[in-house]
């Protein structure tokens, strides 16, 4: 992984989420997961700003994944 770089600032963010749903053998994809936050966060953030509203929506329908790496199934557990 390298470092990505524009004219104000150097990063590299890297991420390992893992979602643990409460009933065992629910399958849920990333695009699944994405839209529930974007959908929570849109609510929150109209209710607290109510100028918002007026928006027809809060996020595009875009979202960037990836892997983090090489995790072994052992690291995970």
């Amino acid at each position: 992984m390298e470092y990505q770089r524009d004219e104000h600032r150097v990063h590299l963010i890297v991420y390992h989420l893992i979602w643990t749903p409460k009933r065992g053998k629910i399958t849920v994809s990333a695009a699944d997961v994405v839209k529930e936050c974007k959908g929570v966060t849109s609510r929150t953030l109209r209710k607290k700003h109510p100028h918002l509203l007026k928006l027809p929506s809060m996020w595009t329908r875009s979202y960037f994944a990836s892997t983090a790496g090489n995790v072994s199934a052992e690291t995970i557990k």
